[in-house]
């Protein structure tokens, strides 16, 4: 096991990551920016290193300062948490190059999955449902060729793409010369290719991803699936374990598909496959070969810790368990709480004057929020996640309630208002809801204001 572990990020998961460490008996390694001197996961890590200032790309995303961090420090591994380097291969390439070991999947995995176009071939090889789709877009000619043998509705998706971006949606071919421009502009933009391709475009589907463990010597599980489909512009906003949507059936069926294609592959660590699904059918997206923020919904209903399985795989032990093991109990939701106007969404860091975190039985807050804590404007503006977990998701739905009412965070607008509003919608509380549906609200919401 290792003895001291670098955690190569910042926020509410640095802090569940050093949590995880000491649990454990390793010493760990905070890195931080100069905008986050003051950091809880800086205070409570048994060493810390500046690596640069405020700004990302010159401290979290500095692959050169954080490798020298763990060299002076003599960590023996990186936990890279998600964002910033956790799925960069060449970062993965560049620590193991220099004695360290990288928690996470290998380089060689991290491009083949990374790769959107790569990672569609990869899951048709290894027997994953999938959506109709194209190959790397040549031109608008292409595209239209593409679209009308796939059929429309189409999506157009940058093969680098995230977060939304780089995807435009073409209803007919009147509107496929302006979505092909549009989405490689958005590519080209942010993105390190400005490559796009096309798949088939599901109009109600939910989002449903299915988290999974594998070691060094072939073993996979799956912890069943998360529920994503509130978001807002392709951001997640609430999520819940298991989905509603699902029967035991369909979930032991997906998970053993998930499970078989995992070993096709040959991954190792931890990972996520997301799918969309409508009508009782599954469509792979694309795989995190990472740490996913919804997490501790899964870690409340299966009792695993994914951290400290990661490091345990990294580290090279085998998986302590068979899916026979894994026993599923209760309904798990999570609210990601962000420091945002909650009817405008733009951001609102400050200083906190007040925080009070709600407790009791079933309820976790991720968060390295405190009084006096100056939210710094340079991130994500998520400031912390409040998890419920209860024996039913009914119950799991009123215990939330009450934790929302109970959260207090003053000196700066937070996104409580707007969960406690989509909690209280009928669509939800019934479970019947689709990707679209907060989109929908909002509108609704807005014009009534």
């Amino acid at each position: 096991m290792f003895e001291k572990v670098l955690i190569a990020n910042r926020g509410e998961l640095a802090l569940r990551i050093h949590r995880a460490c000491r649990e454990m008996g390793i010493r760990t390694v905070a890195v931080h920016s100069e905008a986050d001197a003051n950091a809880m996961h800086v205070r409570l890590a048994d060493e810390a290193v500046c690596i640069g200032p405020a700004r990302s790309a010159e401290s979290y995303l500095n692959k050169q300062a954080i490798i020298s961090a763990a060299l002076i420090t003599g960590a023996d591994a990186i936990h890279p948490g998600f964002g910033f380097l956790s799925e960069n291969a060449d970062f993965a390439e560049m620590v193991e190059l220099h004695g360290i070991t990288f928690i996470g999947p290998t380089a060689e995995q991290m491009r083949l999955l990374g790769d959107k176009i790569t990672a569609r071939q990869a899951a048709i090889e290894a027997g994953l449902p999938i959506t109709p789709g194209s190959a790397a877009l040549e031109s608008v000619e292409d595209a239209r060729v593409w679209a009308n043998k796939i059929g429309y509705p189409v999506i157009i998706k940058a093969k680098d793409g995230g977060g939304g971006k780089g995807m435009k949606v073409a209803f007919s071919d009147e509107d496929i010369a302006e979505a092909y421009t549009m989405a490689k502009a958005e590519a080209k933009a942010a993105f390190p290719s400005d490559v796009v391709y096309m798949e088939k475009y599901l109009q109600h589907p939910r989002h449903i991803e299915m988290q999974i463990l594998a070691d060094k010597y072939g073993n996979v599980i799956h912890l069943g699936e998360r529920d994503c489909s509130i978001q807002r512009n392709h951001q997640k906003v609430i999520e819940e374990c298991p989905s509603p949507a699902l029967n035991q059936s369909q979930r032991q069926e997906i998970g053993q598909i998930v499970c078989n294609a995992i070993k096709k592959i040959g991954y190792q660590n931890a990972g996520t496959l997301e799918f969309m699904y409508e009508d009782g059918k599954f469509y792979f997206l694309e795989m995190n070969t990472r740490l996913q923020v919804e997490h501790p919904i899964t870690e409340a209903v299966s009792g695993i810790d994914i951290v400290k399985e990661q490091i345990r795989i990294a580290s090279g032990a085998a998986l302590g368990y068979t899916q026979e093991d894994i026993q599923f109990r209760g309904h798990a939701i999570e609210c990601r709480i962000n420091a945002e106007d909650p009817d405008t969404f733009a951001p609102c860091p400050g200083k906190i004057t007040e925080w009070h975190a709600p407790g009791g039985l079933g309820i976790r807050v991720d968060s390295e929020i405190y009084s006096g804590y100056t939210i710094p404007p340079f991130y994500d503006s998520m400031i912390a996640k409040l998890i419920v977990h209860a024996k039913t998701r009914n119950a799991a739905l009123m215990r939330l309630r009450r934790a929302l009412e109970e959260f207090i965070i003053m000196g700066v607008k937070t996104t409580i208002p707007l969960h406690q509003n989509i909690i209280s919608q009928h669509e939800f509380i019934d479970g019947q809801y689709n990707i679209h549906w907060l989109t929908e609200y909002m509108n609704k919401h807005q014009k009534k204001a």
